[in-house]
Formats: C-alpha cells, structure tokens, sequence
C-alpha cells in the first residue's frame, strides 16, 4: 500500500508514482483503472495536471484538473474560515467583599460590554486579611453580579474558593 503523501497538499503528475490509478477526467466522469502514463497522457493533451485526491485507496484516486487553480480555491476556502472564527477570550473582573455602589456599577457595565462581544468573564473575589472571617460577604457579591448578569451571561463555573479568592465564570447566553 503506497504511504500517504509527505510533502504539503497532494501530490502531482509525475509525483505520482503508482503503476495504475483510478481516473476521474476535468468534468467529472470516472474513467475506472487506467495505467498512470496513459492517466498522464489524457491530463497533458487537454493542458492540465493530473491531481492525487485520495491516496490511500487501492488504487489511488487521481483527478484531471488545473493545479493553480485548485491551489487557489484551497487558499481562499482556508482565508474564509479563518475569516468566520472567532476567539474566544477571557476577561478578568476583579472585585472585593465591600465594593462600593457606583464601583459594583462600573464593573458590572464592563462586565455586559465583554458578554456583548462574545467574551467569557472571570470574575475574581479576593479577600484580605481578616475579611477571610467573613466569606459570606463575597459570597452576597457574587450572587448579586450572578443575578444582574442573568440576561446577558451564564455562570459556566459556580463561585468556588481558592486560596484567599473566589472564582466564577461567566459565558454569553
């Protein structure tokens, strides 16, 4: 069984190197099991190449078509993909236990801004010194952006504690 090509894309007239193929001309047709010089022969007096498609059948699949071409309808098929994906990111919001009304505001409105556009949020919740006595503080907080949130986001990791901070993670809906 002949291995698979090495060499970027598929290989190309005489990279091919098989005793017989399985032929399909530039319009479609299958032409069944030819020998690979008569195969190089149809592709040439029509002014083509000869294209490996699949080369891991027995016998190998080759097709008669313009390479250049073909090249470029794979480059552009790629750049619209990659066009068409989005990364997706994750933002950090850091609060404390006692945030003051106008701050809770502040990062609750760049908390929507990075739902919009399709951001995750990390909400973190550190706490200092003593405020560790009073967890439940941070935990009212987080429940309070859980709930503001509610329209736009879901939590996709429940507010859990670790170390001296609190961890909740928020995706849009």
């Amino acid at each position: 069984m002949p291995a698979p090509p090495t060499r970027e894309g598929p290989r190309v007239n005489e990279e091919i190197r098989v005793p017989q193929v399985r032929l399909i001309d530039a319009e479609g047709n299958m032409h069944g099991v030819v020998s690979m010089k008569e195969a190089l022969e149809q592709a040439y007096a029509v002014g083509l190449d000869l294209l490996e498609i699949s080369p891991n059948a027995d016998p190998p699949v080759v097709k008669i078509l313009d390479y250049g071409k073909f090249k470029y309808e794979q480059q552009k098929k790629r750049n619209e993909a990659r066009k068409k994906q989005k990364v997706i990111e994750i933002k950090e919001i850091k609060v404390r236990p006692n945030i003051d009304q106008n701050d809770y505001n502040v990062k609750l409105r760049a908390m929507k801004s990075f739902i919009d556009d399709g951001d995750k949020v990390k909400v973190t919740l550190r706490f200092r010194g003593r405020e560790m006595a009073h967890q439940e503080f941070g935990v009212n907080v987080l429940d309070r952006i859980r709930t503001d949130m509610e329209e736009f986001a879901k939590v996709e990791q429940m507010p859990k504690l670790e170390n001296r901070q609190m961890i909740m993670i928020l995706v849009p809906k």
